[in-house]
Formats: structure tokens, C-alpha cells, sequence
């Protein structure tokens, strides 16, 4: 098959969820002998220099690169509050350049199917139909509207709040619009899935997780700094923002107070100046910022924390975490769409005090902290090997381009 890919950022280096889920995806369809084209928007907060592709990635995908400014502009954010009825999440990725790459692109090349991944690259929709007879498939990486309700509940700004709540109406009703447009559905958990049938959707549907190279399943544990505390996810998101806020408040205190010379090790991107400034400023927390090598990073450290109360989808850093056996505990948001077990291969705590009972439980039972480290290898293996999950997408696919010819 031919498959085009077309993407609201480039997915390398692959540094978030959304990157590594999209690049996943590409490099295991690509591995079963398929053809994989991305267009991708190169944007200026997640801007990727062309020359520093690996050459075995160049050699595998045909990747393509439209420059375009997504910056956030609060002229163009009042402007749309006042005068449009769309999100201005979307309204930012509605490029004319994107358009005219895209159309030529289309008539280079014959595709079989054209992958959309994410919502707001639905855009495109009647341009592909003009210019393409190829399936259309929406890759939904999560449930964008979702996001922005849980945000406004967790706001303490009157305003933020107001503007979060209607930001998230306006997604809903941009997402009701385009229902249907599609060929197929690929939502990437079952919860998704729901949710979608539930909006009315009639079109097939195929979960497909953010898959892991089951190959590099490796947890070292030789190497792990134990009891070492990490968290790692790009800090210019709000909910792991609000996430990591709550950690070092509610949480990290008194597990330090119990635990002298324990260490909280952060890392992530575009950390705002006022994060920062809270970060040093707690004693035993290390801050990394944006690291190069996000891999020994993970296996160097040794119970990873995902506290979030808000977001959407699946968090593809907890599935990363997992297949490098590390020790999780996270909230109940977090693990949402991940099918894991409570007290066997991860720990799931919403309340700050049981939160922090549990870690402790961590650091003075050795044996129950590898116990569910090795469990969450064996979880990842079982359910989320990308070879596997691009197969069966392949499958899928070749389903329906029968039906359609």
C-alpha cells in the first residue's frame, strides 16, 4: 500500500506523546514492506531541522516539511473569541501553503490511503477528496474537547475558566462538524472509540494504541539510581504543568521529609520561567529541562510519577515508561485508556497522602518496586508491541480498499 501521512507537527525528534505515536506508526507499516509519504507542518514550537533526520529514517519514509507559524497570538486568540464560532486550536493549522503542498503532492502520487493524525488535519478532508480517491482514515489521539473541560474544572482564574469552557465547546462542535467526513476511525484506546460512537459515529473503527519496539524492552536494572523520583513529559502543556505543581505542593514534601537525600529528578521542554523558578527552589528536586536522550533518562531513574488531572488519549510516556520496567504511579486520569492493572504492573493514587504512601511503600519494599516493574514489561510485550498493532492496521486497511475498489 501506499499511505500518505499528514501530520500538525514533525515527528521528530520524537520527544512527546504525539510524535512518538505518530513516527511508531509510520516506521512499523513502513517495515511490512509499505510505502509511507508524511507531510508534516514544521512549526516554529516544535521546529525540526531537515538535515538532522537520521539517515535511516530519511532512507524509510518520504518526508515531507511545510514551514508554518502556529505560534500563539493573543491578537488572533481575541479575534476569535469575538468574531468566530471555531476553535482557535484549529484555526491555527488551517495553512494555504499546507493546502498547496498537499495538492501537489496528490497529484505526484497515487495513494491508497491518506492518515490523518489528529483532528485538527481534518481540515483537509475536501481538498483530499478533490484531488484523491484514496481512503480517508482520522486517527484520533485523543479527546481534544475533554482536555479543555478538565482544565476548566482545575482553574482558579474566572476568566481562564470562562475561556476554557467555551475553547472546549467550540473543539466539540468543530469535532460534530466533521463526524462522518472520514472513511475510517482510528481512535487510539477503546474509551475513544466510545466516545466517539457516542458523538455518532458511523464510520468502521480500529483501535490503534501507540505502539512500542518490543525489541528495545530492556529494563537495565542494573543501571537504575534507586529510589530515585523522576518525571518526564514537555512542560509547556498544561496538565503536566498542573500535574508536576501538584506533586511538588502536595506531595513531595513529606515524602522527603520521610526520605532524606531522596532525589525528584524533572525533565521536559519549553518549561515556563515561573516553573522553573518553583522547580529549583525545592530542595531535592533536580531540573533537567529539555534532555537529549530520553531513553537513559527513563532507565537511569527509578519510580517514575504521572500525576495529571487533566488531558485526553493515551499517555504514550507511561507506555514507555512501563517497557523499560520502571515503576510507575500516576492518577486515574493517567492511566485512563491504558489497560492496566492497580497493584500489579502500575499504582494508581488520586489522593496527595495516599500518593505519597505509596512511593514511600516503593522506596522501603525493594521487592514490590521490582515486582511491578517486571510486570509492566510483561504488560507491554502482551499489548502493545507496534509490529503487531501495525499489522493488524495493515489488515485493516487492505479490508476496506478491497471494499472501496
Amino acid at each position: 500500500m501506499k499511505i500518505l501521512q499528514l501530520t500538525n507537527k514533525m515527528p521528530y525528534p520524537p520527544k512527546d506523546g504525539g510524535a512518538i505515536a505518530t513516527l511508531n506508526i509510520s516506521m512499523g507499516l513502513h517495515s511490512l514492506g509499505h510505502e509511507i509519504t508524511l507531510l508534516g507542518m514544521n512549526t516554529t514550537k516544535h521546529y525540526t531541522d531537515m538535515d538532522d533526520l537520521p539517515g535511516a529514517l530519511k532512507s524509510s519514509i518520504d518526508i515531507r516539511e511545510v514551514k508554518v507559524n502556529t505560534d500563539l497570538s493573543f491578537r488572533a486568540a481575541t479575534r476569535n473569541l469575538l468574531f468566530s464560532r471555531l476553535p482557535y486550536n484549529a484555526e491555527r493549522f488551517f495553512n494555504k501553503d499546507f493546502i498547496q503542498a498537499l495538492v501537489n503532492l496528490l497529484k505526484e502520487k497515487d495513494f491508497d490511503v491518506v492518515q490523518l493524525e489528529g483532528l485538527y488535519m481534518t481540515w483537509y478532508i475536501d481538498i483530499i477528496r478533490k484531488h484523491s480517491k484514496a481512503i480517508i482514515a482520522l486517527r484520533a489521539h485523543n479527546i481534544e474537547h475533554e482536555i479543555w473541560d478538565r482544565a476548566a474544572m482545575q482553574e482558579r482564574s474566572l476568566f481562564k475558566k470562562m475561556y476554557f469552557k467555551i475553547l472546549a465547546r467550540r473543539i466539540k462542535n468543530f469535532k460534530l462538524s466533521i463526524l462522518n467526513t472520514y472513511d475510517l476511525l482510528l481512535p487510539i484506546t477503546k474509551r475513544d472509540a466510545s466516545h466517539y460512537f457516542e458523538l455518532g459515529n458511523t464510520r468502521p473503527a480500529f483501535v490503534v494504541p501507540a505502539g512500542y519496539d518490543v525489541s528495545r524492552l530492556n529494563p537495565e536494572s542494573d543501571e537504575v539510581n534507586f529510589p530515585n523520583i523522576f518525571f518526564i513529559g514537555t512542560l509547556d502543556w498544561f496538565p503536566n504543568q498542573e500535574g508536576v505543581v501538584w506533586f511538588l505542593e502536595k506531595v513531595w514534601d513529606k515524602l522527603f521529609s520521610v526520605n532524606p537525600g531522596l532525589e525528584f529528578h524533572v525533565a521536559g521542554r519549553n518549561a515556563p520561567l515561573w516553573l522553573e523558578e518553583q522547580l529549583r527552589s525545592k530542595e531535592g528536586v533536580i531540573y533537567h529541562g529539555e534532555i537529549d536522550d530520553a531513553h537513559a533518562f527513563i532507565v537511569r531513574n527509578a519510580i517514575m510519577v504521572a500525576p495529571l488531572f487533566s488531558g485526553s488519549g493515551m499517555r504514550v510516556k507511561i507506555i514507555e515508561g512501563m517497557a523499560l520496567g520502571k515503576t510507575i504511579v500516576t492518577t486515574t486520569i493517567g492511566a485512563e485508556g491504558i489497560p492496566v492493572s492497580d497493584g500489579t504492573n502500575i499504582i494508581i493514587e488520586d489522593e496527595p497522602e495516599h500518593f505519597a504512601e505509596k512511593i514511600d511503600l516503593l522506596i522501603k519494599n525493594k521487592e514490590f518496586f521490582d515486582d511491578i516493574g517486571q510486570n509492566a514489561v510483561k504488560f507491554v510485550s502482551q499489548n502493545f508491541d507496534n509490529h503487531k498493532i501495525s499489522a493488524s492496521l495493515a489488515e485493516f486497511y487492505q479490508k476496506h480498499i478491497g471494499k472501496k475498489c
